[in-house]
């Protein structure tokens, strides 16, 4: 969504959300980022629906590494595919992070994510 089509508008906004629903004194930034970030490797989720998955984290592993220098014990992701790839890459290379849907972090600062749903947290 930002490094292909809406920009680094998009991530500032992103960004926006996510300072207040955590504190910015909890988001940790990666370099490099906006419209120069990596991409997670999971191809807009073709390569997830595939048998490529050799692949998939192969070129996911430079997003895995750019994650590991960031220190942060959690990766947000406002997209579906991308939570999915990293969350795999965060198992397949022993991250030791959690991986969480933006949305999810929303549901939680407004009090509507139901106790089921915060178990992953």
């Amino acid at each position: 969504m930002v490094r292909k089509s809406l920009g680094d508008p998009v991530a500032d906004d992103l960004r926006f959300v996510l300072a207040r629903v955590v504190g910015e004194e909890n988001v940790v930034e990666m370099y490099p980022n906006h419209s120069n970030n990596y991409c997670c490797g999971g191809g807009g989720g073709f390569l997830q629906a595939t048998k490529y998955t050799a692949e998939r984290r192969r070129y996911g592993k430079r997003k895995f590494d750019q994650i590991i220098a960031t220190g942060a014990d959690y990766c947000v992701a406002p997209c579906h595919n991308c939570h999915s790839q990293i969350h795999d890459l965060a198992h397949f290379y022993k991250g030791g992070f959690k991986t969480v849907h933006l949305w999810t972090l929303i549901c939680l600062s407004l009090g509507i994510l139901g106790e089921n749903e915060r178990m992953y947290l």
